[in-house]
């Protein structure tokens, strides 16, 4: 067993002795190039004498032997399957089998502007622009503390919101966090994730979330076109907004300004958040998950770097939405999770719409005791 192993190894490299000057032979030239001159070695001894010819030839200086020049066209020369700089030849477009508005265009300059902007300008102030919202989100909570009631509860609940509209809510807001999450992943994994996960876990994290991300990018615009029909007759914006907002609802003074079922700044998120960015980046989000609608590489760019930056401040306001609807307003989480406020919530924070529902100008009813559904519930 030993020899027959050791004959097939013998074998081996004797077969890859043999190929070695097959090897060199492809490397030559397609033409040989001149003869050049042989001089005279030195003598096996170690000597300076020349095998032939005189002591006076031997004292000559030998000058150096350079390489022969490769023949045009040869392939024979270090380096030679370096690409060629890019220019106008090299991005003109060209024939092409493959149908395609891009299939015969190799080399494209926008290419590199694209991924100049996107990692460096905009993962560099985009990562701040979001660090620095949520120190600030942090530094006012520990000034100022979640806004509490000023006086104690009345055990009366309203219905502040109906399951139709939790449902089309928590669908927005889980997929929201899915894509913020997977987007994050994509735009600053490289800086933040792979030097301590490692190449191939990143790797995988990277694939994962970006088929996560695909696939519950659609869930979101779904949830954002119901979403706004539910909540658009709400939102219509009214002198009370205005004064609202020029005193921020008292957030500062400390004495509340009315508002209706929404304030001034909930309002603000509505029109400039959930509408504007949401249908920004709806739109730029289908470009880039369906690319087999034949849009050139130059729009996916276009299209990608919109997209990122209108995620950049969607999360930064979101922030500043998910901290007001949890710790920043006492009950405020409350009524997004069971539906329900205390009367005094409403009173102190929405007194207008409290007024109208005490008027029977709207659909939610007060109760008392155990929460009774309201309509919409069925």
């Amino acid at each position: 067993m030993t020899c027959r192993t050791l004959r097939h190894l013998g074998a081996m490299i004797l077969g890859a002795l043999l190929a070695l000057p097959l090897a060199a032979l492809s490397q030559q030239p397609a033409q040989s190039p001149p003869p050049v001159k042989a001089f005279d070695m030195p003598a096996r001894d170690g000597s300076d004498a020349p095998k032939s010819g005189g002591e006076k030839d031997a004292q000559k200086p030998r000058p150096p032997q350079l390489a022969p020049a490769p023949v045009q066209g040869s392939t024979a020369v270090p380096g030679w399957n370096k690409p060629p700089e890019w220019g106008s030849i090299s991005e003109t477009r060209q024939y092409a089998s493959l149908p395609g508005i891009d299939t015969n265009r190799l080399i494209q300059r926008q290419g590199r502007e694209w991924r100049a902007f996107r990692n460096g300008p905009l993962t560099f102030y985009g990562g701040w622009l979001i660090g620095i919202v949520f120190f600030a989100i942090m530094l006012f909570y520990f000034v100022k503390g979640s806004i509490k009631l000023k006086h104690a509860p009345t055990g009366r609940l309203i219905e502040r919101f109906n399951a139709v509209e939790r449902a089309a809510h928590w669908t927005m807001a889980i997929s929201f966090v899915f894509l913020a999450l997977t987007g994050a992943i994509m735009l600053w994994g490289k800086y933040i994730i792979l030097p301590w996960l490692g190449y191939s876990g990143f790797s995988w994290l990277t694939i994962v979330g970006k088929n996560l991300h695909n696939f519950v990018g659609p869930l979101f615009i779904f949830a954002l076109l119901v979403s706004f029909l539910i909540f658009v007759r709400d939102n219509v914006i009214t002198r009370v907004d205005w004064a609202w907002m020029s005193h921020m609802g008292g957030m500062f003074s400390g004495k509340e300004v009315p508002s209706g079922r929404f304030n001034g700044l909930e309002k603000v998120w509505f029109w400039g958040g959930l509408t504007l960015l949401g249908l920004v980046m709806a739109a730029t989000g289908l470009i880039l998950d369906f690319p087999n609608w034949d849009q050139s590489r130059q729009i996916m760019q276009l299209a990608n770097v919109v997209h990122d930056i209108s995620a950049v401040l969607f999360i930064s306001a979101a922030l500043g939405h998910a901290y007001m609807g949890t710790i920043g307003m006492e009950g405020a989480y409350r009524a997004m999770r069971d539906g329900y406020v205390d009367e005094e919530w409403a009173r102190e924070h929405h007194s207008l719409w409290y007024d109208e529902v005490r008027q029977g100008k709207r659909p939610e009813k007060i109760v008392t005791g155990r929460a009774m559904p309201a309509a919409g519930d069925d």
